[in-house]
């Protein structure tokens, strides 16, 4: 089954995060049945990948690699996130305590009956308050 890809999976994948334990096998899943995430998560993902740059955490070839791989696995865009981003986001965002950013997540994974990839402790509460499966948080 498809997944919904939370930007803190994807760097937690990226990095081999030692929080992480699931990263491997979702890799897998991934690979083998796709992700869906919100239009803002390519932002994200880079800006992500930016602060790590920008605190040494890795090299510019070891982001590079990670656009590369992360470009080669099947990740579709969901675009319907950001006609919703004024109307259900905002009310999800509002009810969970969540940033708007976040709630794009939340609605995706709602809105397809999706399971969610995540290791933000918030989303993740949030998500299972709404019955969604969470893989990570």
């Amino acid at each position: 089954m498809v997944i919904v890809l939370d930007n803190s999976a994807a760097l937690a994948i990226a990095f081999q995060e030692p929080n992480a334990q699931e990263t491997p096998s979702l890799v897998e899943r991934i690979a083998r049945e796709g992700a869906v995430v919100p239009a803002l998560w390519r932002c994200e993902f880079a800006n992500g990948l930016a602060m790590v740059l920008r605190y040494d955490r890795a090299s510019r070839s070891d982001i590079e690699r990670q656009f590369v791989d992360f470009g080669a696995l099947p990740i579709m865009v969901d675009e319907v996130a950001l006609d919703r981003a004024w109307s259900t986001t905002v009310a999800m965002a509002e009810q969970h305590r969540l940033t708007v950013y976040d709630a794009a997540y939340l609605e995706l994974t709602i809105r397809h009956s999706l399971p969610l990839a995540t290791f933000d402790k918030a989303l993740a509460r949030a998500a299972r308050d709404e019955g969604v499966e969470v893989i990570g948080g």
